[in-house]
C-alpha cells in the first residue's frame, strides 16, 4: 500500500480549504452552533452540488463518484481543521452501513445528492458502542427502545437503527419523522456537533442489514473521525506556532524560549504520527478491508489522544487569551473532548486492538 497523498488529493484538499474558509469561518461556526439545526442547509447543498462530497465514496451505480476512504480522509481532515458544523459524518457513516448491508441501497442516491440526511443509531443510555450493549429490539414488525448520542438525529430524514432480533443484531431503516419516533437534542460539551436521543415506540421498520453492516460502518466512522481529529490537531498546532511567533515577553517572542519550542515540537510529533495512522487506516479500508478493524481501532485511539493533547497545549501556550470565549482555542478543545468519546473512547479501541492481535488470550493463558 502507498501511504502518500496524490496530486489529485492535494488539489481536493486545496479546493476544500478555500471552500470552508469562505463558507465556514470561525464566526459562522459560532453562529451555527447556537442554532437548533446545527448546520447551514445552503452550504450542505453546495457541498453536494459543487463538490459532490456526500457522494464521494458512494458507487457510481448509486449516484456517487466511486472514490474511497483515502479521498474521504482528505475531506474529513479539512472539515476538522475548520471545525465545520455539518451532518456529513452522520451521512457518511450511514452510507457505509447501507453499502455493507443487503438492503436499503435505494437510499444511497438521496444521500449522494444531499437530499437525504441519514444517520446511524447504535449507542444507548450507557454510551457503549459495542453490539453486545444493544437493548433496542425489533419484534412483531416494529422497533422499541431508545438510542442516545445519535449524530444529527434531530434532523435526519432516515435513521438506521441497530436492534436485537431473532438473528442477533440487525440494522433497520426508519423515517426520522415516522409516528412513534421521539427526538430530543442532548446538551453537549462540543456545541459544534449535535447529538440526539431518539426513542422508538412501536415504529415500523425495514431490515437493511445485519451485525456485519453495523460493525463495518463503525469502523469507517472511526477512520473518518480520526481524520477529522488529525485536521483539528493540525489547526491547533498551526495557531499555537503562529501565536508563539508574535506574542512577546521580556522583549522577545515566546517561541524563542526553549520550553515553548519543546512543547511545540512535541505537538508536531503527535500530529505527524496521527497523520501516519490515518493514512494507513484509509489505505487499509480501500485495499485490505479485512484488516480494517485493527487499523481503525489504532487510528481512533491514537488520534483521539493526539488531538486532545494538542488542543490542551494550545490553550496553555496561548496563556490567558486561550481560556476566553472570544478565542477559537476552546472550540477545538471541546471538540477534541467530544470526539474522544464518540464511537468509543481510546481505551475501548486499545482493548479491541489487543483482542484482534490475540494479546488478551495470550495473557490469560497459563
Amino acid at each position: 500500500m502507498k501511504l502518500v497523498v496524490t496530486e489529485e488529493q492535494r488539489e481536493l484538499r486545496d479546493a476544500l480549504r478555500r471552500f470552508f474558509a469562505d463558507l465556514s469561518p470561525s464566526g459562522e461556526v459560532r453562529r451555527l452552533m447556537r442554532t437548533a439545526a446545527g448546520y447551514d442547509p445552503g452550504m450542505w447543498t453546495r457541498m453536494a452540488e459543487q463538490l459532490g462530497l456526500q457522494g464521494l465514496a458512494i458507487p457510481e451505480e448509486h449516484g456517487g463518484a466511486g472514490f474511497g476512504m483515502r479521498e474521504l480522509a482528505v475531506v474529513f481532515e479539512e472539515m476538522g481543521r475548520a471545525a465545520v458544523c455539518s451532518p456529513f459524518l452522520a451521512a457518511i457513516t450511514a452510507a457505509a452501513a447501507l453499502r455493507a448491508g443487503d438492503g436499503g441501497h435505494d437510499l444511497l442516491p438521496g444521500i449522494a445528492d444531499g437530499s437525504t440526511i441519514a444517520t446511524l443509531a447504535v449507542a444507548e443510555e450507557d454510551g457503549r458502542w459495542d453490539l453486545g450493549a444493544v437493548r433496542t429490539v425489533f419484534e412483531d414488525g416494529v422497533l422499541r427502545g431508545t438510542k442516545s448520542f445519535v449524530l444529527d438525529g434531530h434532523v435526519a430524514h432516515v435513521i438506521l437503527v441497530a436492534a436485537g432480533d431473532g438473528d442477533g443484531v440487525g440494522l433497520y431503516a426508519v423515517a426520522g419523522d415516522a409516528d412513534g419516533v421521539v427526538r430530543e437534542l442532548l446538551p453537549t460539551l462540543d456545541q459544534t456537533r449535535k447529538l440526539a436521543r431518539v426513542g422508538f415506540d412501536g415504529v415500523p421498520a425495514r431490515r437493511v442489514g445485519g451485525a456485519e453492516a453495523v460493525e463495518r460502518a463503525l469502523d469507517v466512522a472511526a477512520v473518518a473521525l480520526a481524520a477529522e481529529q488529525l485536521g483539528g490537531a493540525q489547526k491547533t498546532l498551526d495557531m499555537t506556532v503562529e501565536y508563539a511567533k508574535v506574542r512577546r515577553q521580556f522583549g522577545r517572542p515566546i517561541g524563542s524560549f526553549q520550553a515553548v519550542k519543546h512543547r511545540c515540537a512535541d505537538m508536531f510529533v503527535l500530529v505527524e504520527s496521527a497523520r501516519s495512522a490515518v493514512l494507513n487506516a484509509a489505505a487499509v479500508a480501500d485495499e485490505s478491508p479485512d484488516e480494517l478493524p485493527a487499523a481503525a481501532a489504532l487510528a481512533k485511539a491514537y488520534c483521539s489522544d493526539a488531538f486532545f493533547h494538542t488542543a490542551g497545549e494550545a490553550i496553555q501556550l496561548h496563556g490567558g487569551i486561550g481560556f476566553t470565549w472570544e478565542h477559537d482555542a476552546h472550540l477545538y478543545f471541546k471538540r477534541a473532548q467530544g470526539s474522544r468519546q464518540l464511537f468509543g473512547a481510546p481505551g475501548l479501541h486499545r482493548e479491541r486492538l489487543a483482542e484482534l492481535a490475540g494479546l488478551t488470550g495470550a495473557a490469560a493463558a497459563p
